[in-house]
């Protein structure tokens, strides 16, 4: 059956690690586009204060503050965007933590952690979703990486936990689609996006983390997100560096291996020396509402790979447009 979902003006939506980075985004984006969302992080006061923001640009949005490694309070979220809103129409799980450091030197409890968070919590909220959109239909949107296809160096429990994010969510579209629901299941894999993902992660590392170049504004990512709530996508890679990566990396994997190992483990410190070790992110909700990481470096605001991946035909309408164009001038050329 073909997935049913709505224009975004008249969608309900729920989005999990909605106080920073990414979520913030998104929730801002989709709340101006006229969509009623929900907010769900572990921070109170971080989505005190997203909400605010949202409220006092006119959007409709309601708030709970959840741990997506928990089931019952993601029943909660759930039962609150019914309640606020009538229903749920596309659900979008991005809460996601990280721990920097050498994989025999993180304790299994922060790695286990990583996982409760990112892979547990991206199940707990798909099958909640699937529960409440498999009548009226929908979007399930995931949240992986790059990393779900590359693993990078010090960042051993993230990158499993993303390919893992990847094989769930594949497995759960083909069920969808063997069971005939109009649901759309995606996966959006941002490259590196300037977020404070590196603040809020946990750090082994004797200096400060860092994400690596290049990186591109949150913004980007949200409107892939928002473009597979309104069409069915299979999977999106955001950013043409992490589009370049993947290719690499399928025809030179072993070459690749090669030069992140030499590369990687410097370029993701930085000059600055790590502070005091805390729960940060990682145990402990960070507690602010920002979109961007506030650190002085170079951002591309947009991507021309994700704009054409997000438009295909657009782009085959110009390829036509100047193929005829130069047709019509290699003809003239000739009548001179």
């Amino acid at each position: 059956m073909k997935p049913r979902l709505k224009r975004l003006e008249d969608q309900a939506i729920v989005i999990t690690g909605a106080s920073s980075g990414i979520g913030l985004a998104t929730a801002r984006l989709a709340a101006e586009r006229g969509a009623r969302v929900l907010l769900a992080a572990r921070s109170l006061d971080g989505l005190h204060e997203a909400a605010q923001r949202i409220q006092r640009r006119g959007g409709e949005v309601a708030s709970v503050v959840a741990d997506v490694a928990s089931e019952h309070d993601l029943r909660r979220v759930a039962e609150t965007a019914t309640h606020r809103f009538g229903g749920i129409d596309t659900w979008i799980n991005i809460a996601g933590v990280s721990v920097y450091g050498r994989i025999d030197q993180v304790p299994l409890e922060d790695q286990r952690r990583v996982f409760e968070t990112n892979y547990w919590g991206t199940v707990n909220g798909s099958r909640i979703a699937l529960e409440h959109l498999r009548r009226r239909g929908g979007a399930i949107i995931n949240v992986g990486s790059i990393l779900s296809e590359r693993a990078f160096p010090l960042q051993g429990a993230y990158s499993a936990s993303k390919h893992a994010i990847k094989g769930f969510t594949d497995a759960l579209r083909m069920e969808v689609m063997h069971a005939g629901l109009p649901v759309s299941v995606s996966l959006i894999k941002p490259s590196g996006i300037d977020t404070p993902y590196a603040e809020h992660a946990q750090n082994y590392l004797p200096m400060h983390p860092r994400n690596p170049p290049p990186m591109y504004a949150p913004e980007v990512v949200a409107e892939a997100i928002l473009h597979a709530a309104e069409h069915p996508v299979r999977e999106l890679t955001v950013g043409g560096s992490g589009r370049l990566l993947e290719t690499v990396d399928r025809w030179l994997p072993g070459l690749t291996d090669m030069v992140m190992a030499r590369v990687l483990p410097a370029s993701q410190q930085s000059a600055r020396p790590a502070g005091e070790r805390g729960p940060a992110g990682l145990h402990a909700a960070a507690g602010d509402a920002r979109e961007r990481s506030g650190e002085d470096h170079f951002v591309f605001e947009r991507s021309a790979y994700t704009w054409a991946a997000r438009n295909p035909y657009a782009v085959l309408g110009v390829a036509a447009l100047l193929g005829v164009a130069l047709g019509l001038a290699e003809a003239r050329r000739r009548r001179w």
